[in-house]
């Protein structure tokens, strides 16, 4: 029907809206480039934790380093990133830092997943639309506007891309400690940051979007297109810039509150996937 309407008012499709063949698998697999990528690297072959965070900011893994609580994963075959561990309570995370764009991210769950990784955190910044949200503050992101390309890739067409139903209907259950400010809500996501127009602005608000961001969308869409686990918190730190003093973090440039969210996050998250036979048991540190 959209094609149609298009055809009757002559506007063109973007060459992104053509020649996808969603039901079709991809000649290029991420296996294969691991595979070329130890080789070449020198890496052997071992396992990624069940968990890893996506940091696209690098606050958390900044604050990580600096209290020496980090080691480098030695069995991550990726040209363009490390990944590092850490412990977390009584689980075994991974994290890879400054992972920013929904496609370097949708890259990196790619190779994460086909590495042997059950679960991706993403936690990141973001910019508040919605005026009586405070910051800083957490949103659980429910769909995210696709206003982006790499969705594109993998989901045929439409406003929005949600967060698979059976993870949202657990983290219902969630308590989070009130000082974090989580709420469950929508994003717009964009890959233009610098085009963020006043209309554009007018726009999200109607539609009752929260916060504006750049990876949800693309991280929702690979999962649902892959049937993988993905959630994704926006961390809205400020308002684009248009007053003073803005992005604003708190302690440690926030990393604090997103471990303890992580943490709680983890919890949550490891009774899910070990009732659904994902998990086998937790990995010694």
């Amino acid at each position: 029907m959209r094609q149609l309407i298009n055809r009757v008012l002559g506007v063109k499709n973007a060459p992104i809206l053509k020649a996808k063949y969603y039901k079709q698998r991809s000649v290029f697999k991420p296996k294969n480039l691991l595979r070329e990528a130890r080789r070449q690297l020198g890496v052997a072959f071992g396992s990624v934790p069940d968990f890893v965070v996506l940091d696209p900011d690098g606050d958390i893994l900044d604050h990580l380093a600096k209290t020496g609580e980090v080691t480098l994963n030695p069995y991550w075959a990726c040209y363009h990133t490390k990944l590092y561990e850490f412990k977390l309570g009584r689980s075994k995370l991974g994290i890879i830092g400054r992972a920013v764009g929904g496609s370097f991210a949708v890259l990196l769950a790619e190779q994460l997943f086909a590495s042997g990784c059950k679960f991706i955190i993403n936690i990141t910044s973001a910019g508040k639309i919605e005026d009586n949200l405070k910051t800083p503050s957490y949103i659980l992101v429910n769909k995210a506007l696709r206003d982006e390309g790499t969705s594109l890739h993998y989901l045929p067409p439409a406003d929005f891309v949600s967060i698979r139903p059976e993870l949202l209907s657990v983290f219902s259950l969630a308590s989070w400690r009130k000082e974090l400010r989580v709420k469950v809500g929508s994003v717009w996501t964009t890959d233009a940051p610098y085009r963020e127009t006043a209309g554009a602005i007018e726009s999200a608000k109607r539609r009752g979007l929260l916060a504006v961001e750049m990876e949800t969308a693309s991280l929702y869409a690979f999962a649902e297109a892959t049937s993988n686990f993905v959630i994704s918190f926006a961390f809205v730190t400020n308002e684009m810039a248009q007053k003073g003093e803005d992005f604003e973090k708190g302690d440690s440039g926030g990393a604090i509150d997103a471990l303890e969210l992580i943490e709680e996050t983890v919890g949550v998250l490891n009774d899910f996937l070990l009732s659904r036979g994902r998990l086998k048991s937790q990995e010694a540190f």
